[in-house]
């Protein structure tokens, strides 16, 4: 492959990414005509032997079914993008995270990786407590020994992954293994401002949430008049909303990598908007009519001045959001097995447990009692009189002799 052509498909890899670390080695790879290899890790909350780690976020018996549950969206998810899936392939980390190999190498690392070193490294991911567990210490060489093991040339991620990245970086050639390159997307804060958290629903948006759901959270979300700043509804325009708009418009006119998406495939432009929007802001006429962007600068600079209100922004927000999520929804609704799998891997925690009637067992009477009692029979084969409370009394009577006034 030519070098210009090499620099082209460098330039689609890493499109809106906040850094990369070690992109020479990825564009040599092109450069040969290889496709490089990447290291995606999503987290289920135990995707792998090391996250079970990290406080012990998940128990280990339902890993497998979020490992499931995550096939399932994930695939879901770039059908309804229309990206392609071909070479895509999933691997649970325990499949060889327990080899005696990898294991032996962790031995290694243990050995050269000071308490500082580890500590530093995996300071944003792994949570930061008052007396701190050795398994906080152990994720950052693990993570790195992933990229060896998995035979990556890359391995992608937030920027909230750097030290570990430059952990890997350093340590790995310490192993006599290859240094690989780094990829990072920008932190995205959560609806509330800040950092997203799995513990606070209102601060993300779950790929089945409802449309009302998704109307409600952006309703709720932190978006304060001007403020630019922790703004997760403009971010989430930025990084989101604005480049699906741009890739969808590139498909329409036929110069782009990706395949048709389902559903619809319309960019977040209103109808009658000028060439060059990316994004419309809908709204009626009274209120001023709909205003239309070429680029998130533009529509960063109208919130700031305030010509853009929170309440439009949230509006488009939402319906595009929805959008996306709709196939998404759809395809979940139509998959039986799924729908299972979500039950097992994320089990309700309010949900009672069903009770059960206690069954009935038959104790059967001792010979000579209950209702259909027979006369008990004796050795030579007669019947023997069996005594009832009317005989006794009849039996007491005569004895005692006759009552007198």
């Amino acid at each position: 492959m030519s070098a210009t052509a090499a620099d082209e498909k460098f330039e689609i890899i890493t499109r809106g990414l906040q850094e990369v670390l070690g992109g020479d080695s990825i564009k040599a790879i092109l450069t040969e005509g290889r496709s490089p290899k990447c290291y995606w890790g999503t987290a289920p909350t135990g995707r792998h032997v090391h996250a079970f780690l990290d406080n012990l976020k998940a128990p280990l018996e339902l890993v497998a079914h979020r490992t499931k549950y995550y096939q399932y969206l994930l695939l879901a998810v770039f059908k309804s993008l229309g990206i392609p899936t071909s070479k895509l392939h999933f691997v649970e980390g325990s499949s060889y995270q327990l080899t005696k190999e990898y294991n032996l190498d962790n031995y290694k690392l243990c050995a050269i990786v000071s308490e500082h070193d580890a500590k530093k490294a995996g300071a944003e991911v792994v949570k930061q407590v008052e007396s701190p567990l050795l398994s906080g210490l152990l994720y950052p060489g693990l993570q790195a020994l992933d990229e060896q093991y998995l035979d990556v040339d890359f391995q992608f991620g937030g920027v909230d992954q750097r030290k570990i990245f430059t952990f890997a970086e350093l340590y790995l050639p310490r192993l006599g293994y290859r240094k690989r390159a780094h990829l990072m997307n920008a932190m995205v804060p959560g609806l509330a401002g800040g950092k997203m958290s799995s513990s606070d629903p209102n601060s993300k948006i779950d790929f089945l949430d409802a449309p009302e759901v998704v109307r409600k959270k952006l309703k709720l979300a932190f978006c304060e008049e001007g403020n630019t700043e922790g703004n997760g509804v403009l971010s989430f325009v930025e990084a989101v909303l604005i480049p699906i708009s741009q890739h969808r418009i590139a498909l329409a006119k036929g110069d782009t990598l990706l395949e048709q998406g389902t559903r619809d495939q319309r960019p977040f432009v209103a109808e009658g908007a000028p060439e060059g929007t990316v994004f419309s802001i809908e709204r009626d006429e009274k209120f001023g009519g709909s205003t239309h962007y070429t680029s998130f600068a533009e529509m960063k600079a109208d919130f700031a001045s305030k010509a853009l209100h929170p309440k439009d922004l949230k509006a488009s927000v939402a319906a595009a959001i929805n959008n996306l999520l709709e196939p998404i929804r759809a395809a979940f609704e139509a998959d039986e097995e799924w729908k299972r799998i979500e039950k097992l891997a994320y089990p309700d925690p309010n949900a009672k447990p069903e009770k059960t009637k206690k069954k009935k067992v038959y104790h059967p009477p001792p010979p000579g009692k209950g209702k259909n009692a027979k006369p008990a029979e004796t050795v030579d084969g007669s019947a023997e009189p069996v005594a009832t409370p009317e005989s006794t009394a009849v039996e007491v009577a005569k004895q005692e002799g006759p009552v007198k006034a």
